[in-house]
């Protein structure tokens, strides 16, 4: 379809083969509507019975909604359109009919339930306020990879097939890889702290991660996306620097380029960017903070990690984005770096959005001695992790990094119910399909 034109572009005064989706048809009696909708919009196709060929009139008005069309005409200004233009058409083709029952309402005058929108997702993928998700999450993901370059990031990507897993214990993947136990892999840590450890010293990598939790919540996935930095000669104030600086960025590009999909969504009154820079508590004062609100059963003590009651007794009281620093070493992995003049104190820190935890990074142990303390503190057989830590021998910087997870930054980024409507296909323990 060389020739084609997009809704959007079409002009009083042109001849026209558009393309798309039969939206909806009105029969009036004489006159009739066919609305074609296709990526930029809308147009309106009439068809005047008494003076066009019956065939024509057939072929248009006699075809299911979500039927693909294309039609042929001369574009001509008409004010009660939708548009404002309208096409008297020459010629109508049925692409590729649509079965008349349709599992979902691409319209939306009938409402579905998530599970049937994602077993139809290309149906569901038809309505505006879905597609408005999907062309904001690829601003996000623009706008995140360009504000790393800022901070002067290489883009890299590490493999998600490995032989053992970053933190050990059950939350793996096992896939047999060519006749040997293998894992998908939980996270990119190990490679892009060993990328740090080069010449190349800052990265950042957008990629899938594995985790076999089995949680059935609106906010956690078995297959999700990571957007993740490492950054030589860096400490864990650095690297909040650096993720403050990608999450504004991300509101930012959504605030100015997604005007129409946030409309879409119904976000374009109350959408902002944040304005005051995040607030860094540390983990001994979120405690007392969480306590004084008298939100939970018990007081939480330290050493205590935070539960979904206590983070949002906090994010209430803070009212916005704000980290969680200087975590217990005890409740941190055996990568993050302790202060050294507290060892019960880790680099640790955490990214809170009000509604759900968004980040968790720090300081990497950058010492090899050090390094295999740690796993063995934390039941690890350091022998299985020699192509990590063998580098470790040969000059490697302080450096310091985080992962962020894609989908909770879009779920919070525009207020979803359920972090599946950020997702095309999602993976969880309900869903392999589609």
């Amino acid at each position: 379809m060389q020739d084609r034109t997009y809704t959007a572009d079409a002009e009083p005064g042109d001849d026209a083969t558009v393309a798309g989706w039969v939206h909806e048809i009105r029969d009036l009696g004489g006159i009739a509507f066919l609305i074609l909708r296709d990526t930029t919009g809308k147009i309106q196709i009439k068809f005047e019975k008494d003076e066009m060929d019956d065939d024509l009139v057939e072929t248009g008005l006699g075809v299911s909604r979500e039927s693909v069309v294309e039609v042929s005409g001369a574009v001509e200004e008409e004010p009660r359109a939708p548009t404002g233009v309208e096409i008297t058409p020459e010629s109508v083709e049925v692409v590729a009919p649509a079965d008349p029952e349709l599992p979902l309402d691409p319209s939306g005058k009938v409402d579905a339930d998530l599970s049937t929108r994602l077993d139809n997702r290309t149906l569901d993928l038809r309505k505006d306020e879905v597609q408005a998700i999907f062309e904001i999450r690829s601003e996000i993901m623009r706008a995140v990879r360009d504000r790393f370059r800022e901070f002067r990031c290489t883009e890299i990507n590490t493999p998600k097939i490995v032989a053992t897993g970053t933190e050990g214990g059950t939350e793996l993947f096992p896939i047999t890889y060519f006749g040997e136990e293998a894992f998908m892999n939980q996270s990119p840590q190990l490679f892009k702290q060993l990328i740090a450890g080069s010449n190349v010293e800052r990265v950042f990598e957008i990629g899938p991660i594995f985790r076999a939790e089995e949680h059935n919540t609106p906010r956690h996935l078995n297959e999700a996306t990571s957007i993740d930095f490492e950054g030589a000669f860096c400490d864990q104030n650095d690297a909040m620097d650096v993720v403050e600086g990608v999450v504004r960025a991300a509101y930012e590009a959504v605030e100015e380029n997604c005007a129409d999909e946030l409309e879409a969504l119904g976000l374009t009154e109350e959408f902002g960017a944040p304005e005051e820079a995040f607030p860094r508590i540390s983990y001994e004062d979120a405690l007392e903070r969480i306590n004084a609100t008298g939100e939970l059963d018990e007081q939480l003590v330290w050493g205590d990690d935070l539960s979904t009651e206590a983070e949002k007794a906090l994010g209430d009281d803070v009212g916005g984005h704000y980290f969680i620093t200087d975590w217990p070493s005890e409740i941190k992995p055996f990568y993050i770096k302790d202060h050294d003049d507290d060892p019960q104190l880790s680099t640790g820190f955490d990214l809170m959005h009000p509604r759900m935890e968004l980040v968790s990074g720090g300081q990497r142990e950058h010492r090899h001695e050090k390094l295999i303390e740690g796993f063995e503190q934390q039941g690890l057989d350091p022998d299985q992790f020699e192509y990590y830590t063998k580098m470790f021998k040969y000059g490697m910087p302080p450096h310091a990094g985080f992962g962020l997870g894609g989908e909770r930054l879009i779920m919070t980024i525009l207020g979803l119910d359920n972090i599946r409507e950020a997702v095309l296909f999602p993976r969880d323990r309900q869903r392999l399909s589609p």
